[in-house]
């Protein structure tokens, strides 16, 4: 059965969605037509098509929750007092070339990228990670999730991924969730939402055993991919949905040995240069923009080789 049907079903009261890339668009549009409650840990569909999502939650009665660790932070953290938030503080482990500079990194293999220091991800999530490509998404995810202005999300790079994301309320204070970085909590924690579960799969976590944790601020020309998909959402439109496609297919080419790691940015920038924006209001047009990006960056990808 298709996902879009599945996550339609009648019998079917909290609608997952953990894919990877465009593939959870079309089950969470079905899913929000539906009035299902939706949890999800993709972020392409609500980072390519924030503004018609949004649209959609307006209009039907569905409740989201995040599952990916910093959403599910800032939602957690934000839980009654929405409107006394000053801003939000999204953490980066950095990746696992956080003391290298972007110019050094063109020799790297797939391999020492899929080195993550302290999460176990899937190929995909784990290079963007090392781009610090994640993180741009996290921006703009969150902007759509939380309805958030732009100036007030930030990213610092805390290497231990212990504090997964923080808010500043208007009174100085700040609310943080700890955790380890194991998605079973967040996941366990959307299933049984409005309940929390006892702890089966591991030790209650306890304070001491985190250490010192580091902040540092994110150095944007070591991290450009960051600094794109930041760019893009700020642009809106199509732009977006060009990005989440153009990372897609520019990865994977990584991956199977087609591209340098460094070409990823290369081929983002250009694609995202070429590219005549659209309004984002439809689905046609967000659909039709991730299709073309992806064609363009194979076309500029096999120049690249030649």
């Amino acid at each position: 059965m298709p996902m879009d049907e599945m996550a339609c079903l009648p019998d079917t009261d909290l609608v997952m969605i953990a894919t990877t890339g465009k593939a959870g668009l079309l089950p969470l549009v079905k899913a929000l037509n539906q009035n299902k409650n939706i949890a999800f840990a993709n972020k392409e569909p609500l980072v390519m098509a924030g503004e018609y999502i949004k649209k959609l939650r307006e209009r039907h009665s569905g409740f989201f929750i995040p599952v990916d660790s910093e959403p599910s932070a800032i939602w957690q953290c934000l839980e009654n007092s929405p409107s006394e938030m000053a801003h939000v503080t999204i953490t980066a482990s950095g990746g696992p070339f956080r003391n290298q500079s972007h110019s050094s990194l063109k020799n790297v293999t797939p391999a020492q990228a899929l080195k993550h220091p302290t999460w176990s991800m899937g190929k995909r999530i784990t290079i963007d990670s090392a781009l610090l490509m994640n993180k741009g998404f996290e921006v703009i995810e969150s902007r759509w999730l939380f309805d958030i202005s732009w100036d007030k999300i930030k990213v610092v790079i805390h290497p231990q991924s212990i504090v997964h994301s923080m808010v500043t309320f208007i009174d100085g204070s700040v609310k943080a969730l700890l955790s380890p970085p194991d998605m079973r909590i967040p996941i366990q924690y959307a299933l049984s939402y409005p309940q929390r579960l006892p702890i089966v799969y591991s030790k209650i976590s306890d304070p001491v055993d985190f250490g010192t944790l580091n902040f540092q601020p994110l150095d944007m020309n070591q991290y450009p991919c960051f600094k794109l998909a930041l760019n893009a959402g700020k642009q809106g439109g199509t732009f977006p949905a060009v990005l989440t496609a153009s990372d897609e297919v520019a990865v994977e080419l990584f991956l199977e040995n087609q591209i340098k790691f460094t070409d990823i940015h290369k081929l983002l920038e250009t694609v995202l240069a070429e590219h005549n924006p659209e309004s984002a209001f439809s689905l046609q047009s967000i659909l039709a923009a991730d299709q073309w990006a992806r064609t363009r960056t194979k076309e500029l990808a096999h120049q690249l080789t030649n």
